[in-house]
């Protein structure tokens, strides 16, 4: 082999070197990209999700006192209604038991319509 050969070979080597040198640094470079993507990403998500229960724990302390204010009407409907039929009762109680006194003391026979007489 001559000289020139072997130098050839040498700088093709050298060359193949530098590349799988280059090579490793992309890749690197590539592992260091994605772990810095997904940490940022991470504490993207981590913002968002503190941003969002935030949003959640002034909503819920705003409307929360509207269940109380609305448990209390319900309550105070509830006993209304009940005083209501209260008194209706009340009112209407003894005119019921009158009438049904009445129906029970006054016996006015009747034969019933579908019923046939016997000669």
């Amino acid at each position: 082999m001559s000289a020139q050969s072997t130098a050839s070979i040498q700088t093709l080597l050298e060359a193949e070197r530098e590349a799988s040198g280059i090579v490793e640094k992309a890749r690197a470079y590539r592992a260091q990209r994605v772990k810095d993507a997904r940490s940022q990403a991470t504490k993207e998500v981590d913002a968002y999700k503190a941003e969002k229960e935030k949003a959640f724990k002034e909503y819920e302390e705003k409307n929360s006192g509207n269940n109380e204010d609305i448990e209390k009407q319900a309550e105070k409907d509830v006993e209304q209604t009940l005083k209501d039929i209260d008194a209706a009762h009340k009112e209407g109680k003894k005119a019921i038991v009158d009438g049904l006194l009445k129906s029970l003391v006054k016996a006015d026979p009747e034969m019933h319509p579908n019923a046939v007489k016997v000669k």
